[in-house]
């Protein structure tokens, strides 16, 4: 089978509306995390949020265009946009025909059904703009990168909660790694930081109304993230002769279901997922020198990842480094295993092990290493980015140095 590179990379998050800012960020374990600011914030029981701050669309996009995009429609465009500048890829002619896009969403639209929502119910309108459906379906980010850039080749959206992203990368590499396609954009975002996104969570009760503690003992809840990470997977022969910077290999995927229950994780679920991948890889336990966990920072996550990635790794499980960046960035849901990607790139590129930050009390439960507090400087040749999902649907995608 094929091999697949990734030769682009583009975000947009609370950290940065940029790779490198973003990267800077994980380096100096900085939290994005601040007071949410949108209409009716002060009704939320929960005010708090990794929310893009500073964001003008208009710098970016046109009015015809604002009208037709919801937000994570633009945090895509523009992630996409970056992913591909860096790759130096034109997609004219053949490439175009054999090039694609997946992209990952749990809530698409939903600024879009929020906002319409409330002209409807609220304010007693009886009309809405005609754009509204194309604006809010899922589908709507993809189609329109597919557009921007002309990617003729599979162009589609994958919905799996908090997996999302990972499900669309993973699938994107297999495409690749077929011979399905020549190039691939993938990744996933999420825009659901507005009055009836952040109402529908606090139904959950799994929100932390101050801050994202993964794997302390006193952590209290996930926060909420928005933003899009996109990334561009080629085959490596055609990376070469073109003479692309490579950023990471990638190298394994595997997904699993729990087919247990909505909402409370299973382990033996995700390690059957984290087990795959490496099998996918032809990797070994003992070459895996850092995990991006899915680390949301509630009580049942966090101790079942664990438990998975210790029985997964058996021994080595006490030499791995393993953090949740969504201490500083928040939980993107559908977009977040995008966002985290960068910090596995970081690691295989860099050297550098981004931190989880906000960690206070050890917990018996949660005793590996989980970098608390300070990034690390550390050589790894292969890493994995974990992602859990309500519904039970675990993705898993391992990466190599090259």
């Amino acid at each position: 089978m094929r091999r697949v590179v990734i030769t682009g990379a583009g975000t947009i998050n609370a950290l940065g509306h940029d790779v490198e800012t973003t990267m800077q960020a994980f380096r100096e374990g900085r939290c994005g995390i601040t007071q949410l600011e949108f209409r009716d914030v002060e009704r939320l029981s929960i005010q708090i949020g990794g929310q893009v701050h500073a964001w003008t669309p208009e710098t970016y996009f046109n009015r015809q265009q604002i009208l037709l995009y919801d937000k994570f429609t633009q945090f895509t465009l523009l992630a996409a946009k970056q992913a591909v500048a860096q790759s130096g890829l034109h997609f004219e002619g053949a490439l175009g025909l054999r090039a694609g896009v997946v992209l990952g969403t749990a809530g698409g639209g939903l600024n879009t059904w929020d906002e319409n929502y409330r002209a409807v119910y609220e304010e007693g309108k009886n009309r809405v703009h005609p754009f509204v459906v194309p604006k809010l379906m899922n589908n709507a980010a993809a189609s329109h990168v597919s557009m921007e850039f002309g990617l003729r080749g599979p162009a589609f959206t994958v919905a799996t909660a908090c997996a999302s992203s990972n499900h669309a990368m993973g699938l994107a590499f297999q495409m690749v790694r077929s011979g399905a396609a020549e190039v691939m954009l993938s990744g996933g975002s999420e825009a659901m930081l507005c009055f009836g996104g952040v109402k529908a969570w606090e139904g959950l009760r799994v929100m932390s109304k101050d801050a994202c503690r993964p794997f302390s003992a006193n952590r209290n809840g996930m926060v909420q993230g928005e933003g899009a990470g996109v990334f561009v997977f080629e085959e490596y022969d055609h990376a070469r002769a073109r003479g692309a910077e490579i950023l990471a290999e990638v190298v394994g995927f595997a997904m699993s279901s729990d087919a247990q229950d909505i909402v409370m994780p299973s382990a033996q679920g995700a390690e059957r997922a984290i087990t795959g991948a490496m099998v996918d890889a032809g990797l070994n336990r003992e070459d895996i020198g850092y995990i991006n966990a899915h680390g949301t920072g509630t009580a049942a996550n966090d101790k079942t990842e664990c438990a998975a990635v210790a029985h997964a790794f058996g021994h080595h499980a006490d030499r791995l480094m393993i953090s949740s960046t969504k201490s500083m960035h928040g939980h993107l849901i559908g977009g977040t295993g995008a966002v985290e990607l960068l910090a596995c790139i970081m690691a295989l590129r860099d050297g550098v092990i981004a931190p989880t930050i906000g960690y206070q009390e050890p917990d018996p439960e949660c005793a590996l290493d989980v970098v608390p507090n300070e990034a690390r400087e550390a050589k790894v040749d292969a890493v994995l980015s974990n992602a859990f999902a309500f519904g039970g649907l675990n993705a898993v995608i391992a990466l190599r140095r090259v």
